[in-house]
């Protein structure tokens, strides 16, 4: 016993001092994370009330729940979400197919100036969206467009790209330029861990480069396609930057067109904070739901073409 107390005090020291370090980050971490979100809950469970034909004061009033039976009955909002989903089913694969292709050929064996190409496919995702979107904003733009002075010039005739046909292609097309650089760094990231053994073991068994990327390489750096698929589906849901920028020349796309714009305007537009807090915890659980979703389906794929025991 009296061996063990002086190794107890010294483990509870060793705690202590852990839990000193980690205390600083804790409370930051809570204070920007846990305490929003605890008062976005907190205002969507009011509802505010206008005095004075809107000119006078304003009052909260507990309502409950019923803020968001206002939300999830309303058109606007039903609509923003199944234009995300329809943009995401799209959108999605896209992404991770591109930066998956890109990663594989900058780490084969054909692969020349790699670190040139590596920073070039990156350079998008380093201009913040707005900029981003003002770039794309002038070549979509009616009459000015190249794209469209091209496709006059073959005789197509005009194109309008942010009409209500193409403009959330357009979209998809920035989100796509951006994203796809930073997502193939995370995958060429994790193929630059895989042991060089295995892929030279299996050069040495006649294995092509194709049948290496796609038997070897891609099956063992799929927890980083997962992930890279998780931040690009809560990018998805949270497209606003694009469309707020293309309405100034789309007739196509109004205040309500995302569940965000739509947080934007009832907070800032209408001045109706707990509407906007109800919009952003709803879209939140939304997000929640479909990357759990998201996991359970690639665990599961992951577990059917794992091989089996005495296969």
């Amino acid at each position: 016993m009296t061996g063990r107390s002086p190794r107890i005090r010294q483990d509870r020291r060793q705690r202590r001092a852990a839990y000193g370090f980690l205390a600083p980050f804790a409370l930051v971490f809570a204070g920007l994370f846990f305490f929003p979100i605890g008062y976005a809950v907190y205002t969507s469970l009011f509802r505010q009330t206008f005095s004075g034909l809107g000119y006078g004061g304003s009052t909260l009033k507990f309502v409950g729940l019923s803020t968001y039976v206002t939300v999830f009955t309303t058109p606007d909002f039903y609509h923003g979400v199944l234009r995300l989903l329809t943009f995401g089913v799209v959108e999605v694969p896209l992404v991770l197919g591109l930066a998956s292709v890109l990663a594989l050929l900058l780490d084969s064996r054909l692969a020349v100036f790699s670190r040139l190409f590596r920073a070039v496919y990156v350079l998008p995702y380093t201009v913040p969206g707005v900029i981003a979107a003002l770039l794309w904003g002038f070549l979509y733009q009616p009459g000015l467009s190249p794209i469209d002075s091209a496709t006059r010039a073959m005789g197509l005739g005009e194109v309008n790209l942010v009409g209500a046909g193409l403009v959330l292609p357009s979209i998809g097309n920035i989100m796509i330029w951006a994203g796809a650089g930073f997502n193939m760094l995370i995958i060429y990231a994790a193929l630059q861990a895989i042991p060089s053994s295995i892929v030279e073991a299996a050069r040495v068994d006649g294995a092509g480069e194709i049948t290496i990327a796609l038997r070897i390489k891609l099956p063992i750096v799929l927890p980083a396609v997962v992930m890279t698929g998780l931040f690009t589906i809560i990018g998805t849901l949270q497209l606003f930057n694009e469309p707020v920028i293309l309405a100034t020349i789309s007739n196509a796309i109004d205040s309500n067109y995302t569940p965000n714009m739509m947080a934007y305007n009832a907070a800032y537009g209408n001045n109706d904070q707990p509407l906007a807090a109800a919009i952003s915890v709803s879209l939140a659980l939304i997000a929640f739901v479909l990357s759990f979703g998201f996991l359970r389906l690639t665990s599961r794929a992951a577990g059917l073409s794992a091989p089996q025991e005495g296969s």
